[in-house]
């Protein structure tokens, strides 16, 4: 029986394109094209166009000068800048701690067994998913004085005898964007806290409550510990997207009464465009950078130091 053999010493080597795609260092690498170049022309173009801007004195139309940081000591003089920075930390902080309660609160009850479990679960996000503009402005005519349907409830219900101000009182201003952002963030914690839950094997509540542990201290000493580590990261990225909120606030209020809503956003909206003095605009806007890096450090730091623990 003869055998054939084949020789595959005259076969040309394959095309140096398919060498090079075939190192997975030059496969990685064109992956990754795309999105650095994303990154570059809308974030990093933009961050440093910024640090230009905020070192002249530029204005729409007019190039300007090199002032060095003329502008950053300008707002930091400027009374309503200091109330911005008192107004984003407060609103920051009172929207997380509401939404972290109120969002945990609904991952306990969506992680039972329920007859409609997976509609309740999608219709919690409702919120979450309609356009911020669309829902704000829906929330801006529930609280107008004259057309609030929460004036006309409270009114039937005998807790008012007048009409209540919502936008023209400055504390009742900052609460009513407070409410609207907590009810718009309050899925995305719900949501993500639920599939933390949903991680921690139910055999450890059992043998907890087997050993006598109430549902409070199955809660604080089992639940609570394993689910650190995700609520730590649902609040970091919370803290972020807050402290740099624009939309609600613009649309409910616009900053005012008498600017007593203005947060790092709106105000540096108002002074870059609304006046058109850039280089003070983007001076705001970079004064929001290093106190958001600080706290993001700190709770990226927390999160490790608990991750170890």
């Amino acid at each position: 029986m003869a055998v054939t053999t084949v020789s595959t010493f005259g076969e040309a080597p394959p095309p140096r394109r398919q060498r090079i795609f075939e190192d997975e260092r030059w496969l990685a690498f064109a992956l990754l094209v795309p999105t650095m170049v994303l990154l570059g022309l809308f974030i990093a173009y933009p961050f440093f166009r910024g640090i230009l801007l905020s070192i002249t004195d530029s204005r729409v139309g007019v190039p300007g000068n090199f002032v060095g940081l003329a502008n950053f000591y300008k707002i930091f003089n400027d009374s309503i800048f200091r109330t911005a920075v008192y107004n984003t930390f407060l609103y920051t902080g009172v929207t997380t701690v509401f939404k972290l309660a109120l969002g945990l609160w609904l991952a306990m009850l969506l992680n039972r067994n329920f007859r409609g479990k997976a509609f309740t679960r999608a219709f919690i996000l409702l919120p979450f998913i309609i356009p911020t503009v669309l829902s704000t402005f829906a929330w801006k005519w529930m609280f107008d004085p004259t057309f609030s349907v929460l004036n006309w409830l409270m009114f039937h219900l005998g807790l008012i005898t007048s009409r209540i101000n919502w936008m023209g009182d400055p504390d009742l201003a900052m609460i009513s964007i407070c409410v609207v952002n907590i009810w718009r963030g309050v899925p995305f914690f719900a949501i993500s806290l639920l599939a933390g839950l949903q991680t921690i094997s139910p055999e450890l509540n059992e043998a907890a409550a087997i050993d006598g542990a109430k549902p409070w201290q199955r809660f604080w000493y089992v639940t609570w510990p394993l689910l650190l580590p995700v609520t730590m990261v649902v609040v970091l990225f919370s803290v972020i997207q807050t402290f740099a909120d624009f939309q609600i606030v613009y649309v409910m209020t616009g900053g005012g009464p008498a600017n007593a809503t203005h947060l790092f956003a709106t105000y540096a909206y108002q002074i870059g465009i609304g006046t058109g003095l850039l280089s003070e605009g983007a001076a705001i806007s970079l004064a929001m950078f290093p106190i958001l890096f600080m706290v993001v450090i700190i709770q990226l730091l927390y999160i490790r130091r608990v991750e170890v623990r």
